[in-house]
């Protein structure tokens, strides 16, 4: 997984620990989620499973697999 350095301010990094102290998430969580807001902003998948969706296009229709029932054995 790429890595990167980055510098903040003293005060932002209290804030964001305060925030990820508040909601019990570490900076990598906090960081995953902005990034993930970024990249909505601006129309970009966020994940392999947005990017096949919006490439099937606006006609594709999204099926709903039905749960197996418990007490049904499955065939072979």
């Amino acid at each position: 997984m790429p890595g990167k350095r980055i510098q903040l301010d003293e005060e932002t990094w209290r804030d964001l620990d305060l925030l990820g102290r508040d909601q019990m998430k570490d900076f990598q969580e906090l960081a995953d989620e902005a990034f993930r807001d970024l990249l909505k902003k601006y129309g970009r998948p966020a994940d392999l499973k947005d990017a096949l969706r919006r490439s099937a296009g606006v006609s594709a229709t999204i099926h709903q697999l039905k749960p197996d029932k418990a007490g049904k054995p499955r065939r072979k």
